[in-house]
């Protein structure tokens, strides 16, 4: 005899057939027009492979929902993804084919700041909209028209680690170990910004990107005796050292290093490091969970903060063809995205004069605890 399990097994699969059936007519007849091309430039190879294969774990599950539901007015999406290698001169050159040969709409990426700025001069020339999976970068960006941020400016994320360190720590004498690239960029703005904090730096040193022993900085580090720690690189190298040479105090890292390959790398390391950051897959916010469901379901993996920005690149450019229409210009295409967009990584606004508009509150706080992230109750406002 049928048993009651089997009968509602039975039906709730017969409800997934009949949700798929009724996809199938807005996907077959999205799959029959010309598909509207957008363009990605990700770091999937080279130091900044963490970040960016996180983006395109993100891009392609945006672009498969999107397509599920029938496009955009009824036409696919199609992004084409191509690696630079973590190299701003590989990042320009991809972006020029993109744009002059497979004719794209958009780009979305790269990953790295350098990266960025060498195609934005791209993009900006040929008015082509970007949306930047990284912060404002050098400061030629400001005039640029068509160049959007989905991660905030490099204040903004040192602002969220003087916050924590001073308000949650109650730490004032802070030692630094920071790589010479990401981490020259955030150091320059915790500098800037210390002052108001009361914040003194007793040790700065610096390392190359993709440095394979920073131990030596490291026990410098921990010879100024500081409160507490910044260790920021897109490198899980750093961290490893600090705890190797015994540094015991509190580190607080930057975003750039919360993706999960920098923290697989860091192995037994990964215990007791504080990050500002938006998304956290063990614990999300409520308007975050459908999305931390459907990745897991499609990775079998938990998204971070890369994943996320990833998703919402993809889904702010759909927004904006819906407005200006698939065949819209690059003109019409940037005017749509300046509009105000809440999304997974944080509520956006375009038109703000960073080219992101992501408030300080929008942070939230982990602490790695044996490898796992756990959301703390500390908040800023």
């Amino acid at each position: 005899m049928e048993s009651s399990r089997t009968r509602c097994a039975g039906r709730r699969l017969a409800s997934i057939a009949l949700v798929g059936f009724a996809l199938l007519p807005a996907f077959a007849a999205a799959q029959t027009k010309e598909p509207i091309k957008i363009g990605a430039v990700l770091a999937l190879t080279g130091p900044g492979a963490g970040l960016g294969q996180a983006e395109r774990n993100g891009i392609l599950l945006a672009e498969k929902l999107i397509n599920d539901k029938g496009g955009v007015k009824g036409r696919p999406i199609k992004v084409l993804i191509e690696d630079d290698g973590s190299k701003p001169d590989i990042a320009k050159g991809k972006a020029e084919n993109l744009i002059f040969n497979e004719k794209v709409v958009a780009i979305i990426g790269p990953s790295l700041t350098a990266s960025t700025g060498a195609v934005a001069a791209v993009t900006n020339a040929e008015g082509v909209p970007e949306l930047a999976l990284t912060g404002l970068g050098p400061q030629i960006e400001l005039t640029y028209k068509s160049v959007y941020h989905l991660l905030p400016p490099q204040v903004l994320n040192a602002k969220a680690m003087l916050e924590y360190t001073t308000k949650s720590l109650k730490a004032k004498k802070v030692g630094v170990l920071h790589d010479s690239g990401y981490g020259q960029l955030v150091l320059n703005a915790l500098q800037s910004q210390s002052s108001g904090y009361g914040i003194e730096f007793v040790a700065v040193e610096k390392f190359e990107v993709g440095a394979t022993d920073v131990s030596t900085q490291a026990a410098k580090v921990r010879a100024a005796n500081p409160e507490a720690v910044f260790v920021i690189a897109t490198n899980p190298v750093p961290f490893r050292n600090a705890r190797q040479m015994r540094i015991a105090q509190p580190i607080v890292s930057a975003i750039g290093s919360s993706s999960y390959q920098y923290v697989n790398g860091m192995g037994e390391f990964a215990h007791d490091i504080v990050f500002p950051e938006f998304v956290v897959g063990e614990d999300p916010l409520q308007h975050q969970t459908d999305f931390v469901n459907l990745y897991k379901a499609a990775y079998n993996a938990l998204p971070k903060n890369y994943e996320a920005a990833g998703w919402d690149a993809v889904h702010i450019l759909a927004r904006a063809l819906e407005k200006a229409g698939p065949d819209a210009g690059g003109e019409a295409i940037a005017k749509a995205i300046r509009e105000p967009y809440k999304g997974v990584t944080a509520t956006y606004n375009f038109a703000a004069p960073d080219m992101t508009g992501v408030e300080l509150s929008s942070y939230v706080y982990s602490k790695l605890v044996n490898g796992k992230f756990t959301r703390l109750p500390f908040t800023t406002k």
